[in-house]
């Protein structure tokens, strides 16, 4: 592989008597494989900071979601270390969140990626209070909606939820 660096992957060494060829496993796999394992731990609401959650919610929307958003990992010949930052959803204690998160990432890395965590650096950096029904704001029409109804409006057409005009009584006299 001529593109291959050491920052972005580590080659796992294969049986040797054999000679079967490497194995490389690279940063954005592991971040993956963290990424998956945090996000599945009750009590974690989403994970990034502000900016990368936007971010996120745009990707989302495209069909193009973002596993490493908020994971940082670092990957050496035998040993791994993750940064990861969360959002906390309301009513779960922090320090037991990190303390499950980190176990969760532990066995995840270990057992499907095949080495050693030396370190898993855990930020809360934000705690998610989920709003009532009565809290949220009625919702706006969509854009594809109010274009509708501009259009009926201005060929003349009456939208749906106009009134009827009077009717009117017409006395026809012999």
């Amino acid at each position: 592989m001529d593109g291959y660096t050491e920052t972005s992957g580590t080659v796992v060494p294969e049986d040797t008597a054999n000679n079967l060829g490497r194995t490389v496993i690279t940063e954005t796999a592991v971040a993956k494989v963290v990424g998956v394992a945090a996000r599945a731990v009750p009590g974690v609401y989403a994970l990034g900071s502000g900016a990368s959650r936007s971010i996120g919610a745009i990707r989302d929307v495209v069909g193009a979601t973002d596993l490493t958003q908020g994971v940082r990992v670092e990957v050496g010949e035998s040993q791994i270390a993750a940064d990861v930052i969360l959002v906390a959803e309301y009513g779960y204690p922090l320090h037991e969140l990190a303390k499950t998160v980190r176990a969760a990432i532990y066995t995840a890395v270990e057992s499907l990626v095949g080495k050693a965590v030396i370190e898993v650096n855990i930020e809360i950096n934000d705690v998610h209070i989920a709003s009532t029904e009565a809290d949220k704001a009625p919702a706006k029409p969509k854009l594809a909606e109010r274009f509708g109804a501009a259009l009926k409006q201005a060929e003349g057409a009456q939208p749906a939820d106009a009134p009827l005009p009077p009717a009117t009584i017409s006395e026809d006299k012999p």
